[in-house]
């Protein structure tokens, strides 16, 4: 893999790397835009679901490379999170460390601060968020900490920029601390054992010595090779340690770091009294009680819902949609610029043969300019666009949290935490990015199931305008037995899910940061760049879709298709035949579908208790031909398949039942 650094090129699998590392919400992310001055790469560090950042800068005249490592608690390997920053810090490129510490907890991240410097890795202390830290009467006497860590340290508001330069100037001066922990007796015998049978790599045996006893057995991965001898060594002198403490090892010693660092840290903070509440305080403190908080909840979801699903969905992709891409309307002529351009420069080629194939392949009705760009650009574009800029307002508000705690309760009976509730009212608005966004989500199981109950029965915003005004204008009745009836498999599914799908769900332990007024530079440059990794990977499925569905159309399989499927429709369901195709259509697009059926009622085709089950059939119908090609992506070809295959099963069965239901009682 090469990148672009100026007019330079550099391999960035082997030059020489720098690692950010700190814990959750203490500004890394910001601090490395700042450092790197733009986002270069993000991808999932191999053979895990964890992404990482890289970026480069200049280091003394040298291109290096700066990865901004997942937030972490500290370097024991307990997570995914922990066991991947740990493992960028075994490689043997690494060549320093900038550790961003919450100048508001400074207790939490001197920790860490201790870890690396156990592990011998040359150093740079960032002391972010200082100005909170004031704000809250903690003054923290910064030469003070530095003569006793024997570590640069700088203090930093970085959302602001400041501390910044020295920052950059400062990365010259990292280098490895003198300063080792006085430890208990017990466990530094102890930790002198394990060292010495330790294999020698880039980091300390001492440091690795401390991460085994304070994980009580867990092994950084590189240790793992070491044949069942090690471990079995590892379990005996652990045991022998545990003898000798009235609590276990991994306890003892965490608790000796905590009450070593509070020792220390006392003569150099002083907390000044601060007098009254400010008003970002109070708005914090509503936002999580709670009898005031889930108004709030409310509130921003409908500000979600109709910024994102509404005006994003709505007018701005009709705008795109129809008047910058455009198509041709046998009644009114061309209208739009960009297809009706692409279709009267291919004319041309319209015909039989090769070239009448490429004129449709490119913008037939499944066109790939027509069709694929289309969709790629025109709808999820604006609807990307603001869900980001929505996205990183609440992030940099530090209301997010918040959100999160509000709506764990809801979520936990299903299998997800309080996270899951972004990608779900996200799915109001589109399935296909808001499957983007279960990578907030901790644990495969939790993407896996949030993904599911997408596909499931959340509308898109598209679909869901059509439904409500069909079923709306035709009874009020009918559209609350399809919402109950939607409604409830989302619980039964995602509760099924939850006892059958095997691994973990993430309990919701965030911290809660202080009310922010979120800075509008830093917030478009988040969403510019958020986008533009999107869109690098949303367009190719998009059109990789629209080509498998154009060859389909082709070769008439989507004609077997519709054959094949209408003794269901007309059998379980109960539903005309001509209803076949407008599930078909609803593959490429949802709303399409929920309109074919609007039609067929329109006509008179089909009947009240029809039209109850074909939406609700509808709903629970398989994603838009986007959102699977975005499952495949994000869950893999194989769990795709299961979930596509699951889920028109199940359907129809539910049709089928809803079907049963209404013709006894209507």
């Amino acid at each position: 893999m090469r990148k672009r650094f100026g007019r330079r090129f550099h391999d960035t699998d082997t030059c020489r790397k720098i690692v950010l590392v700190g814990n959750p919400n203490v500004g890394k992310s910001v601090i490395f835009g700042a450092l790197t001055g733009k986002y270069v790469d993000v991808s999932n560090y191999p053979g895990t679901s964890v992404e990482i950042t890289r970026g480069v800068i200049n280091f003394d005249g040298e291109i290096v490379e700066l990865i901004d490592s997942p937030g972490i608690n500290g370097l024991v390997p307990r997570s995914e999170d922990e066991q991947v920053t740990l493992n960028i810090l075994l490689s043997s490129e690494i060549i320093g460390v900038i550790q961003v510490i919450d100048a508001k907890n400074l207790k939490r991240g001197l920790l860490i601060t201790h870890q690396l410097i156990e592990l011998g890795l040359p150093l740079l202390v960032c002391l972010n968020m200082f100005d909170e830290a004031v704000e809250r009467g903690i003054n923290i006497d910064v030469k003070a900490l530095t003569d006793i860590l024997g570590v640069k340290i700088i203090p930093t508001i970085a959302i602001e920029g400041k501390g910044m330069g020295e920052l950059r100037k400062s990365l010259n001066e990292i280098h490895t601390s003198p300063y080792l922990l006085p430890l208990p007796a017990a466990i530094d015998e102890t930790i002198l054992k394990i060292q010495s049978n330790i294999p020698q790599t880039n980091l300390n045996t001492r440091g690795l010595s401390m991460l085994i006893v304070s994980g009580e057995g867990s092994l950084p991965i590189n240790l793992r090779g070491n044949g069942v001898g090690f471990d079995k060594y590892i379990s005996e002198e652990l045991n022998n340690l545990s003898r000798q403490l009235p609590q276990p090892p991994g306890f003892t010693l965490q608790a000796f770091l905590n009450d070593y660092i509070e020792d220390y840290i006392k003569p150099i903070i002083r907390h000044d009294k601060v007098s009254g509440v400010n008003l970002k305080e109070r708005i914090g403190f509503l936002a999580m009680h709670p009898l005031y908080g889930p108004p709030f909840v409310l509130l921003v979801l409908f500000l979600l819902y109709e910024i994102v699903g509404v005006f994003g969905a709505g007018v701005m992709v009709d705008f795109v949609e129809t008047h910058i891409f455009g198509g041709y309307n046998p009644e009114s002529g061309y209208f739009g610029i960009i297809n009706p351009v692409f279709m009267r420069v291919l004319a041309p080629l319209q015909g039989a043969g090769v070239f009448g194939f490429i004129y449709d392949m490119l913008v037939g009705e499944y066109g790939v300019i027509t069709v694929g760009l289309t969709y790629s650009i025109a709808i999820v574009f604006p609807i990307v666009s603001l869900f980001f800029i929505f996205f990183g307002i609440l992030e940099d508000s530090g209301y997010l949290p918040r959100l999160t705690v509000l709506s764990n309760s809801l979520f936990r009976h299903i299998g997800l935490n309080g996270r899951a509730v972004l990608p779900i009212v996200l799915g109001l608005g589109c399935d296909t990015m808001a499957t983007f966004t279960t990578r907030i989500l901790e644990t495969k199981k939790e993407r896996t199931i949030a993904t599911l109950l997408l596909a499931l029965g959340i509308p898109c915003s598209a679909q869901l305008g059509v439904v409500l005004g069909m079923m709306g204008a035709m009874s009020i009745t009918m559209l609350l037995v399809v919402i109950f009836t939607v409604a409830l498999q989302l619980i039964i599914v995602g509760y099924g899910a939850s006892k059958l799908l095997k691994g973990k769900s993430a309990s919701l332990i965030t911290e809660i940061p202080p009310m922010r007024i979120p800075k509008l530079k830093n917030i478009f440059i988040k969403t510019f760049f958020r986008v533009k990794l999107f869109m690098r990977e949303a367009v190719p499925l998009f059109v990789l879709g629209t080509l498998i569905l154009f060859l389909l159309d082709r070769i008439h399989m989507l004609r077997y298709l519709e054959k094949a499927a209408s003794p269901v429709i007309t059998g379980m369901l109960q539903l005309p035949a001509e209803a076949t195709e407008a599930f078909i259509v609803g593959f490429l697009r949802r709303d399409y579908g929920a309109a074919g059926l609007f039609r067929l009622a329109e006509s008179g085709m089909m009947d009240l208790v029809q039209v109850t089950v074909g939406v609700t059939v509808m709903v629970l119908f398989v994603p838009c031909l986007a959102n699977f090609f975005v499952i495949i992506k994000e869950r893999g070809f194989k769990t795709a398949m299961i979930m596509n295959a699951f889920i028109v099963i199940y359907a129809t069965i539910v049709g089928a039942v809803l079907n049963i239901v209404l013709r006894a009682v209507v």
